[in-house]
């Protein structure tokens, strides 16, 4: 008697999925076509000042009629050039010259993008995005036998435009490419005790150098060109 209501019950669950598939429109069964909000996500390798590994968040879809898809970035960056050591040296710390210099760069990036639909050569899924980004970079100086260590620190905020397209894998991955651009302002340079400011302000000034001196020793970014190509994964 229990076997003949547990067969009874996985049959009445089978017609009642069968018919909630029948009944739901095809949008609501495949990955990346739905009457709700789209999530995915995405990870690219690429090119800008260094080698970025850019990892993203996807919405689209978040309401009816509204063409614009959000994305939230997070990328790190490899094989930086951090600037000129020797001229790092005397802007931040001293004129000596003992030491055989080492240098180093780490790089973290943060973005907000807004990505509108584009025709681009016809590819079908085109996008033209803008956004406010965010740098956070470091430079790393090691005189080795001159006992000098030292870091320069240059948080920035930016703007970043481009254009890329997906090109569909499967029903959950999109191959895509991106090509753009990122401009960033001019922020204060920290190391050591210093700090010199795009509007003239010095702390702890060494000789009679400036903002620009310190802007020509560290190689911070400023304008420079994205490219990345990756996948993007629909959940």
């Amino acid at each position: 008697m229990t076997i003949w209501k547990d067969v009874s019950t996985m049959r009445i669950a089978y017609v009642v999925i069968v018919c909630l598939a029948a009944w739901l429109p095809v949008s609501a069964l495949e990955p990346g076509v739905s009457s709700g909000p789209r999530i995915s996500g995405g990870l690219a390798l690429g090119y800008d000042i260094g080698m970025p590994i850019q990892g993203h968040v996807l919405i689209q879809d978040l309401a009816e009629d509204l063409p614009l898809a959000f994305r939230f970035i997070i990328s790190p960056s490899f094989f930086l050039d951090p600037g000129d050591p020797g001229e790092a040296r005397r802007v931040f710390i001293n004129a000596n010259t003992n030491g055989v210099p080492e240098k180093s760069a780490s790089r973290w990036a943060f973005g907000l993008d807004l990505l509108y639909p584009v025709n681009i050569f016809s590819l079908k899924h085109s996008f033209f995005y803008g956004g406010v980004h965010y740098s956070r970079f470091t430079s790393t100086f090691d005189f080795i036998g001159g006992n000098e260590f030292f870091d320069v620190h240059a948080n920035q905020l930016g703007l970043g435009a481009g254009l890329e397209s997906y090109f569909r894998m499967n029903q959950r991955i999109d191959l895509f490419f991106s090509l753009g651009g990122e401009y960033y302002f001019s922020a204060t340079l920290e190391g050591h005790d210093a700090a010199y400011s795009p509007d003239g302000t010095v702390v702890n000034r060494r000789e009679n150098f400036s903002y620009s001196d310190a802007d020509r020793a560290i190689n911070q970014p400023k304008f420079q060109p994205k490219m990345l190509l990756g996948v993007n994964y629909y959940f």
